[in-house]
């Protein structure tokens, strides 16, 4: 299974400026996990405003970049289902910050399946800058088929 750009393009429902995983560096079927990346430039649209004289990334960002990641596991583990383009609805979240990131660096994003089911999943996450956690967080979300 090829996770290219292509593919993130056709599972993720989110586009530019909203899609915050630029690549998919590996999945394993086997553990049910899936590593992401995302590298945060000094132009993204958000850092003029937070805060100015000192840009970090905000926490709801780093939630969606788990989140985003949480759907690409689910798109590798379910592509039946993926391939329908389902909608995604963000359950419920338990979210820990423990580190700021900042403009340049690179958010590597290691998502677990903790249960994923054709209509729903919980997902386990951790963003990670130079291998120090920067947020963990736990994701539960459903999945509505449009038909």
């Amino acid at each position: 299974m090829s996770l290219d750009l292509e593919h993130i393009m056709n599972v993720l429902p989110q586009r530019y400026p909203f899609r915050f995983v630029d690549r998919v560096i590996s999945f394993n079927e086997g553990k049910r996990e899936i590593t992401c990346i995302k590298n945060f430039s000094m132009n993204e649209y958000f850092f003029s405003g937070h805060f100015p004289g000192n840009p970090v990334v905000p926490g709801v960002i780093m939630i969606e970049a788990m989140a985003q990641a949480a759907i690409l596991l689910f798109g590798a583990l379910k592509p039946d289902v993926a391939a329908q383009k389902p909608d995604f609805f963000l359950g419920r979240v338990e979210a820990k910050f423990k580190k700021p990131v900042y403009p340049g660096d690179t958010l590597v994003i290691e998502a677990t399946a903790a249960k994923i089911l054709d209509s729903s999943g919980i997902v386990e996450a951790a963003a990670k800058v130079k291998n120090g956690v920067c947020a963990q967080t736990t994701i539960a979300f459903g999945v509505k088929i449009n038909t």
